[in-house]
């Protein structure tokens, strides 16, 4: 059977996937869920500096965008605000939770101040938090920049002696050089990346939905923008780095470890499916592993990172054309009216199907829209440099 178990920053967990920050690790009862449904960990929800998000959540504070338009595309747009506990209560909410769990229990602090970041970070640490993750609220007032954030690692880091866990905002103008920075910074792990802060506007009265202002978003679609920096920046890298969005089946995790990743948090896809897709995620994600023939994730950490090929050795030759199987043609025109290459001729006479034509560029997209499967990529040729 695959061994799961992976090292992250000093801990050792018995999988990879840890049940991140949010509503759903707000309470003992809900971290006891996680760690019942296969949680290797868990991120206690943010307990912040700032007083105005402990106040409680708006109603309602949390839609799903485009439901059921794909497993993969739909947006979980929220507004969810910080632990409603103050600092004291929530340093012994970490004292419970140690008590009370087999797995390793995770602080997640949000600070502006230099004593904040002090008293906050010895308060878990006393209670015996066995991690601290230091972050920003993609949403809040206080967004913090990659050198804010590198600063706020150091001054931690000299303050505790548990491990110290950077949480990257996602919209930072160049994550590759604050992941290298907060690196040096001292952190002992990264987070990539914190949700996304946007704005959904209902058109009919003009006005920002749910709560009237900025909210958080993601889903399964966000994956590509981690998995890109993820696999850009580990091989540079001295400490591990946690995945974190658009993790909704084993091979999301699979995909996280292959850019060279250690491991993945969860939020998103517990509050949509619930605790059980925690469950469901490791036992596909070992799936992978057995069918892979792979025993431990070492063996494939970081294999895609080290096959990303660069602008120049990128090969242009034209090798694959589509071709239409003129059986399987329903003569929809959909091929027709998306190929901005006039590669797709109209039926002809009695014909009823249509044709691929020399202008075809091979680009491979009438294969993925066509409704009944009736295109496929076959050899081109005599191949030549592509693009037109």
């Amino acid at each position: 059977m695959p061994d799961l178990g992976v090292q992250y920053a000093g801990l050792k967990l018995k999988n990879p996937i840890i049940a991140a920050a949010a509503g759903t690790t707000a309470t003992l009862d809900r971290m006891r869920r996680a760690e019942d449904a296969g949680a290797a960990a868990v991120c206690v929800k943010s307990l912040f500096e700032n007083p105005i998000p402990r106040r409680g959540n708006p109603t309602p504070h949390m839609r799903v965008l485009r439901p059921g338009l794909s497993d993969r595309l739909f947006t979980l747009y929220s507004y969810e605000q910080a632990s409603q506990l103050d600092e004291y209560e929530y340093a012994e909410l970490v004292r419970r939770a140690k008590a009370a769990l087999d797995i390793p229990v995770i602080a997640n602090i949000d600070c502006a101040s230099p004593s904040a970041w002090a008293s906050y970070a010895r308060l878990v640490e006393q209670a015996g938090a066995d991690a601290v993750e230091v972050k920003s609220c993609p949403h809040g007032e206080h967004l913090m920049s990659g050198d804010e954030l590198a600063a706020a690692v150091t001054h931690v880091k000299g303050l505790v002696g548990m491990p110290v866990i950077a949480k990257l905002p996602g919209q930072l103008t160049n994550p590759y050089r604050s992941a290298l920075d907060i690196a040096t910074a001292g952190a002992d792990a990264l987070v990539m990346f914190n949700r996304f802060s946007g704005l959904d506007i209902d058109v009919e009265t003009g006005r920002p939905t749910m709560h009237g202002g900025f909210a958080g978003h993601g889903g399964p679609w966000s994956i590509y923008y981690r998995l890109r920096w993820i696999a850009q920046v580990t091989p540079e890298l001295p400490i591990p780095v946690c995945g974190t969005g658009g993790v909704h089946s084993g091979e999301d995790v699979a995909k996280y470890i292959l850019a060279g990743a250690c491991c993945v948090q969860v939020a998103t896809a517990v509050i949509v499916e619930g605790y059980g897709a925690l469950g469901r995620i490791e036992r596909e994600l070992r799936a992978w592993m057995s069918r892979s023939g792979h025993q431990t994730l070492d063996e494939v950490r970081g294999v895609a990172a080290r096959q990303v090929v660069g602008l120049a050795d990128v090969d242009r030759t034209r090798r694959v054309r589509a071709e239409i199987d003129e059986r399987l043609c329903t003569a929809c025109g959909l091929c027709h009216r998306i190929c901005i290459y006039d590669g797709v001729d109209e039926p002809s006479g009695q014909a009823g199907a249509y044709r691929i034509n020399q202008a075809c560029a091979g680009c491979g997209l009438c294969v993925q829209l066509c409704p009944v499967a009736a295109i496929k990529l076959a050899p081109a040729a005599g191949g030549r440099e592509g693009g037109r």
